[in-house]
């Protein structure tokens, strides 16, 4: 493992650990790593098997590339300038959450005056939650018609053909989150 592996390594065990409130015995208890191996690890002198690296991260619950990797601040700034936004009919698309989250996709839309934009229908099962936050937003879905204003929410099956449309001659902007069913 090159030094900067065994850095973070060190680092990462010795954080995650402590955010558990767990001593360096009971990790040993939990892992199945001795004690002063656990004590080596954290210390950044190991030179650990696949097995241990496996055994000490199915005790904190996390994959080895966390323990591997470099290590995380408590938190992760994503400026405005480097979201992607995409154009989607007569809409700006972006995800809300810059990072992915399994069986979500959190999405902020921007439909422009009189715009439209036609909803990718998702695997069966999946649900979606559509809340308005400023302008008009309409939804078209199984054959029904809904009208959102500010603050207005719908909730509906995402596995459907949609669409989307602004009738007002304001930019509308609506928030979708879509809930994937379980494969």
């Amino acid at each position: 493992m090159p030094d900067r592996s065994a850095a973070h390594l060190a680092a990462n065990l010795r954080r995650l650990r402590e955010q558990r409130g767990l001593s360096q015995q009971q990790m040993a208890g939990r892992s199945g790593v001795p004690r002063a191996t656990w004590t080596s690890l954290e210390s950044g002198q190991a030179n650990p098997t696949l097995a241990v690296l496996s055994k000490a991260a199915a005790a904190l619950d996390v994959s080895i590339e966390e323990l591997i990797g470099p290590p995380r601040t408590a938190c992760q700034f994503f400026p405005a300038a480097q979201a992607v936004v995409k154009k989607r009919g007569d809409a700006k698309v972006r995800r809300l959450v810059p990072e992915s989250l399994p069986g979500l996709d959190i999405v902020r839309m921007e439909l422009a005056p009189g715009g439209s934009m036609q909803g990718i229908p998702h695997t069966p099962g999946t649900r979606e939650y559509l809340t308005c936050e400023s302008g008009v937003v309409e939804l078209a879905a199984a054959g029904e018609l809904y009208r959102l204003e500010a603050g207005d929410a719908l909730v509906f099956r995402g596995d459907q053909k949609h669409t989307y449309r602004n009738p007002t001659r304001q930019t509308a902007v609506a928030v979708s989150v879509v809930a994937f069913a379980p494969v």
